[in-house]
This record gives C-alpha cells, sequence and structure tokens, in this order.
C-alpha cells in the first residue's frame, strides 16, 4: 500500500478562492472591513457560517469570523457535510495537515483517533479517515480562521453525513469528553436552502435560522423534515450546537442572511446563506 502523503493540498484553491496568497488575505481582510457589528454580550463558544465560494458568500461568513478576531485556541474543531456519497457517517481526514495558499494547518491525529475510538466502542455509528477528498465544505472555513485567529493552532476535521437529533447529541457528548480541558472553537460549515426562487429562499432560510437561533437540535432536525426550512450542513450544525451547549454556550446570535442572488443577479433559483455564533453569557 502506498504510504499517504503528509500533507492534503487543496482541491478548490484558484476556483473556489484565490490561489494566490496575497490577494486571498486581501480579499478576506476586506471582507471582515465590511462587517458592521455589534457588540456581544458573553464569549463566543463557536461559529458558523456558509461554505459556497467567496465571490458568493465571502462576506457573510465574515460576519461570524469577525467576533473572532485575534482570540487564540489550542483548537479548531470544524463540522462540515460531506456532500459525497460515503456508507460512514462521520469522516476525518488521513493526512497531518491541510494546506491552503496560506500555509498548512494541523490535524490532531491524537483526537481523531481517540474519537474514532469511542464512537466504535460505545455506539453503532462509524467513522473512518480519508485521503484527499474533494469535500469543500470543511476547507472554504481555513483561509479565515488563518487570517483571524493569533495563535497556531490545530485542527479536529469532521464530516457529518445524515444523522438525527439523537445520535447529533451522541456525537456531541464523545466530542464534549475529549475536548473538556482545552481552550477550543466550534466552526461549523453549512449553506441553507438550495435553488429556489428568492422569495421562498428568503422564507425558507428564516425559518431555519430562527429554528437554529431556538438552540434545540430537535427543532432544526424537525424543521428539515417538514420541508420548512433546510440546511446542507444540518448535521454539521446540529452537532455544533450540541457541543456548544455542553461548552456553557446559552444563546445563539444570527448576524447575517443573503443568497447568491444578490452576486448573481439571478433571483429565479438561489442558494441561501447565514451567519452566527453560539455565545456563553457573562454571569
Amino acid at each position: 500500500m502506498s504510504k499517504i502523503i503528509e500533507t492534503r493540498p487543496s482541491p478548490i484553491a484558484g476556483y473556489w478562492y484565490s490561489g494566490n496568497p496575497h490577494v486571498l488575505r486581501s480579499e478576506i481582510y476586506s471582507y471582515l472591513e465590511n462587517v458592521t457589528g455589534t457588540d456581544i454580550q458573553g464569549e463566543v463558544i463557536g461559529l458558523f457560517a456558509p461554505h459556497a465560494g467567496y465571490r458568493f458568500s465571502g462576506q457573510t461568513a465574515a460576519y461570524a469570523f469577525h467576533y473572532v478576531k485575534e482570540k487564540k485556541y489550542d483548537l479548531v474543531v470544524i463540522l462540515s457535510p460531506y456532500h459525497a456519497y460515503h456508507s460512514a457517517t462521520i469522516l476525518s481526514s488521513a493526512h497531518q495537515n491541510y494546506q491552503t495558499p496560506l500555509g498548512k494547518i494541523q490535524i490532531d491525529q491524537g483526537l481523531v483517533e481517540a474519537l474514532m475510538d469511542k464512537i466504535h466502542l460505545d455506539s453503532d455509528l462509524k467513522m473512518v479517515r480519508v485521503v484527499q477528498d474533494e469535500e469543500h465544505s470543511l476547507e472554504i472555513e481555513l483561509p479565515f480562521l488563518q487570517c483571524v485567529l493569533d495563535s497556531d493552532f490545530r485542527i479536529l476535521p469532521l464530516m457529518i453525513r445524515s444523522i438525527d437529533p439523537y445520535d447529533s447529541e451522541l456525537i456531541a457528548k464523545f466530542i464534549f469528553e475529549l475536548i473538556k480541558d482545552k481552550k477550543v472553537l466550534i466552526v461549523a460549515s453549512t449553506d441553507l436552502s438550495h435553488f429556489h426562487s428568492q422569495s421562498l429562499a428568503e422564507q425558507l432560510d428564516t425559518e431555519m435560522l430562527k429554528q437554529i437561533q431556538s438552540f434545540s437540535v430537535s427543532q432544526v432536525y424537525q424543521t428539515e423534515f417538514e420541508g420548512k426550512g433546510f440546511a446542507c450542513g444540518l448535521g454539521a450544525i446540529m452537532v455544533s450546537m450540541a457541543v456548544c451547549k455542553t461548552l456553557g454556550a446559552d444563546t445563539i446570535k444570527i448576524l447575517h442572511q443573503t443568497t447568491s442572488g444578490k452576486e448573481t443577479g439571478d433571483f429565479s433559483s438561489v442558494v441561501g446563506y447565514g451567519a452566527g455564533v453560539f455565545i456563553k453569557s457573562k454571569e
């Protein structure tokens, strides 16, 4: 069997975002400077952001990443969907690093292995590590992290396929047991509705964001099950909600909402985007 290369090369740099590090950094800083934020009372435990190409959703993502500028973390847990078919429920990377034009980010393989052990010992779920995956939704968050965080950090990359509320809480419990003593940030990657008219997308997305803000995993799941709203990273957002709650978050603040139509000018078939943060209120 051939040796696994140490660093996962980016399959999307130059396509989903600029492959030029100077241009990329400049674009991200520009998005961040355009954020019109409000004061948040409390500690940001996590955030959720979209994962389209930066042309479409970079500004929306900046609204969430703005609130962790110059923060220091030992670990960032990144939860995303996995758009290709796979029999496993949870996927991570077998590489030691992710590569972006801004440099390498180290994967905490010790945590990946520990989580796999917990999942396989204490549940019926399946977790695997993959090599040179093509998944964009996790990688797209990395350059923002490289621009805003004021520290070297490792990542625990987790790509979540279809799950229900019970499995969401179970996965969150396993993650919490491994990270509870670390300085950690939770990042969930999700877009909202896909390929509806602008008016319908706004209705569906507003409802999904309302349910996310309720901080109820079951209500978020039910919203998609009943077709009242959609999140293509449904598993990622549900697990992130459950993890953040165990870490002490008690509020979710929605920061921005838009669609691809605002960029393309085509409002007949749009993709919805939203961003927000998980907050632990100050006592």
